[in-house]
């Protein structure tokens, strides 16, 4: 059977000259696109084409991957947080398996500009200062009012209030942060380890934690972290949120807040103390392995020790390692093809 679907998908790559492709194309997330680069050009040096690479954002990247079968769609998708439900519905309803490969940790980093006076904080006051509406439950009501809180310290004592714990001194600093786009799989993080964990730090109810506000506090950016990293070296007063390795290479720049009295770094990453650490993936498009050439190839380099290993390639480009365990699914998710 696989024989003959793999012999119906090669007459549709190859249907006619102008259809072919012998170049494998990789699209989403932003996040893991500098490692994937890396590992294309690694893949180049070694006699085969180099692939090419678009940053889409993880869900944009999805939304291609699962569209189709053919030369006209992508062979592998990055992404920066795991397949969703309705993804993998899509894809299957286009005749596509999605081969899941996890590459490594990150860590979701919530920085300033270098020069500032040092901010730590909870993920609860992180959730409380972006969040489109705050409810009164939190002070014995249940209505939601529109978020007012324009300054740090203003955040610092809506926590306290509705914790019972005591303010962290926080500035009266105006509440400024750059948030990733709805494509990108950091904003996703951003919502299920900054907000919907914060919102429930603050005992409060309900899924208020799923819109951001959107009266210049959040703001929006693109999948360009090099415009952040601008913007944060030229206001003191804003934040941004951004990958690990990123921020890695920009350190002399930019700093990360502690996050719950943890700090950024490749170890509590590693541990995942830090509470934005997340994993990283790329997922390969098993209709497409043995007919674009190179694709089996090209995961083998990646996927392999000189690249992901403590003494890999990607080690130094801020990539974290997977533990032995997840580089056993790993390898077995190789194997599979």
């Amino acid at each position: 059977m696989r024989n003959i679907i793999m012999a119906a998908v090669a007459a549709i790559l190859v249907a006619g000259p102008a259809m072919a492709r012998d170049q494998i194309q990789i699209v989403g997330s932003s996040t893991v696109y500098p490692f994937a680069t890396i590992v294309a050009e690694k893949f180049g040096q070694q006699g085969s084409k180099t692939p090419v690479i678009e940053s889409t954002g993880t869900g944009g990247g999805m939304k291609l991957f699962c569209a189709g079968i053919g030369v006209g769609h992508p062979d592998i998708t990055n992404a920066s947080r795991a397949i969703k439900s309705k993804e993998a519905k899509k894809c299957a309803e286009n005749g596509i398996t999605p081969i899941e490969f996890a590459v490594g940790n990150d860590g979701v980093a919530f920085a300033q500009n270098g020069a500032s006076a040092a901010m730590d904080l909870g993920i609860e006051h992180i959730a409380a200062a972006l969040a489109a509406e705050l409810p009164n439950q939190a002070f014995g009501g249940e209505s939601a009012k529109a978020n007012g809180l324009d300054t740090w310290a203003e955040v610092d004592a809506y926590v306290a209030k509705a914790t019972g714990t005591k303010e962290l001194g926080l500035p009266n600093r105006p509440i400024s942060v750059m948030v990733p786009p709805p494509t990108s799989g950091t904003r996703d993080a951003m919502g299920s380890l900054f907000m919907k964990a914060g919102w429930k730090k603050l005992g409060l109810k309900g899924k208020g934690y799923k819109s951001l506000r959107e009266d210049g506090k959040a703001i929006e950016m693109g999948e360009n972290d090099n415009l952040i990293i601008e913007k944060l070296v030229a206001d003191g007063d804003m934040f941004g949120i951004f990958g690990y390795s990123f921020f890695d290479t920009n350190r002399d720049k930019v700093q990360a807040s502690k996050l719950n009295g943890v700090e950024l770094t490749f170890e509590n990453i590693s541990s995942y103390e830090y509470p934005g650490a997340r994993p990283l993936f790329f997922y390969v498009k098993k209709e497409h392995v043995g007919v674009i050439p190179g694709i089996k190839e090209f995961i083998n380099e990646f996927v392999s020790d000189k690249a992901l290993s403590m003494d890999g390639y990607l080690f130094p480009a801020g990539l974290v390692p997977l533990s032995e365990a997840d580089r056993a699914k790993v390898d077995a998710a190789r194997d599979s093809l």
